[in-house]
């Protein structure tokens, strides 16, 4: 199973050393070896016991080792170890977390061939796990599988239920309707329920129902969480209700209850979509006053407000504390700060940020790249409009390295720009691509080459008959 290599152990092994040990080792491999190892000390008595089995499970899961994991399953089995229902839900949970919710269902349903009976527990992990992966036609399949073998509704189990409802608009009014019922089934709404409806409402711009359940909550004596007033705060924010959003926010705060990251975005997207990015850079700077560290939504969100405000270099400070930081703009910020100094006319600050983007490894795909063919080609042809031709060139030849598409506007650009140089090489060059790339020029275009060649030829001309002269 690990490593041939082995472990050596001291005269007596037992279970608990064996425990301890993988428990200290970081290295799965390293925590394999000594499982394997100690396995080999089966013929001298020794022989794990269920602890052991557990935590190799466990280490395995974290690591996304799987089939390895599922194999010890068997082997306990075969050793006629009790598998218990805690370590099925490990491993069914650690599939729910990269995603792979259909083999939490078949680890789950594999708890019968082990003689091991779930309990309700295990039924809502499932459950949920179904939920959280958007799963939902199975989730009500198994949820209506859970009632059949007998399973009550709970609290929990109808919490999920409800989010899960709460997924589509057109179920909101049946999760609206579930709520109403939990305290016919004896089963009274908690904060998480509240909490739940009122994102569902919120998500759905039905923010007038999800006050009056706020209020509703709090008469009950369920404590809004954050995560609740961050749900409230983002829905009055989406409808540009930005100053009762702050109201909520004082009003979270008065009651001991921390904004967080997730807050302060909202609340900048909200003003920055109100056209008051000064005062999302105002919450940024709270933000880290408070030792919250702002994440790629927070610095996006400020960015793209900044720019669309026109306040380019207020944008490009914000850049460089988010590089400072040690996260990466994707393709679609780059390509806001790059328009945004196109606007303004800084088309080789625009073109350095393009060949940071080749440096950072940002290439285009295929959601990107009519992103990247547009901002690529009003660089070029605004490095071209203001004289640049080294700078144009230089990126021409970068574009043309990567693939990227140039425009016919683009090409017409460049050869005018060389034209006007004189610089008969790159014209010629430029021409080839173009047409290379199905783009034919214009009748006013080809005029404007030909004129530059004739000219060109007239000007060699007369430098011979100059020539001549002087030797004469």
């Amino acid at each position: 199973m690990g490593s041939k290599a082995m472990f050596k152990w001291a005269k007596t092994v037992t279970p608990a050393h064996v425990e301890q040990l993988i428990q200290a080792e970081r290295d799965i491999n390293k925590a394999l070896l000594i499982f394997d190892s100690a396995t080999a000390e089966y013929t001298n008595g020794f022989k794990h016991d269920l602890n052991t089995f557990r935590l190799m499970i466990r280490k395995l899961v974290s690591a996304n080792q799987f089939r390895l994991a599922e194999t010890l399953l068997d082997r306990m089995k075969e050793e006629k170890l009790d598998v218990t229902e805690d370590i099925f839900l490990s491993i069914c949970r650690a599939y729910g977390r990269i995603h792979r919710p259909l083999d939490s269902i078949r680890v789950f349903h594999k708890m019968q061939d082990f003689h091991c009976k779930p309990t309700e527990k295990s039924y809502i992990s499932v459950f949920a796990i179904l939920v959280e992966e958007n799963q939902l036609k199975l989730a009500f399949r198994f949820y209506r599988y859970m009632r059949k073998v007998g399973i009550p509704p709970t609290v929990a189990s109808l919490n999920v239920l409800i989010k899960a409802l709460c997924k589509n608009s057109g179920t909101m009014d049946k999760a609206m309707n579930m709520f109403r019922e939990m305290s016919n089934q004896g089963c009274e709404p908690d904060s998480y329920t509240y909490g739940t409806l009122i994102n569902g409402l919120c998500r759905f711009g039905n923010i007038v129902e999800a006050k009056e359940l706020l209020q509703e909550m709090e008469k009950k004596g369920c404590s809004p969480s954050v995560v609740t007033y961050t749900s409230m705060i983002h829905g009055l924010c989406q409808l540009n209700n930005v100053d009762e959003a702050m109201d909520l926010l004082e009003d979270m705060m008065s009651k001991g209850i921390e904004p967080n990251v997730f807050t302060y975005s909202s609340l900048m997207d909200g003003f920055c979509k109100a056209g008051h990015s000064l005062r999302a850079r105002d919450l940024l700077e709270l933000m880290v006053q408070k030792r919250l560290r702002p994440n790629m939504i927070s610095y996006s969100t400020l960015i793209n407000g900044l720019c669309k405000e026109g306040k380019v270099n207020e944008a490009l400070e914000i850049l460089d504390r988010m590089k400072l930081q040690g996260l990466t703009p994707d393709a679609g910020l780059y390509g806001k700060i790059v328009n945004r100094l196109c606007d303004v006319c800084r088309f080789q600050e625009a073109a350095n940020f393009l060949d940071e983007m080749v440096l950072c490894g940002i290439t285009p795909n295929r959601v990107t790249w009519s992103l990247h063919v547009r901002t690529h080609n009003r660089v070029i042809h605004g490095l071209c409009t203001v004289n640049d031709s080294n700078r144009a060139f230089q990126l021409y030849l970068s574009v043309l390295t990567r693939g990227i598409s140039l425009t016919v506007d683009t090409f017409d650009s460049l050869l005018k720009c060389f034209c006007n140089k004189r610089d008969l090489l790159k014209v010629s060059r430029i021409l080839d691509e173009m047409v290379i790339n199905g783009c034919i020029p214009e009748r006013e275009m080809w005029s404007t080459v030909v004129n530059c060649f004739c000219d060109q030829r007239k000007a060699c001309d007369a430098m011979k008959l100059l020539q001549l002269e002087l030797m004469n």
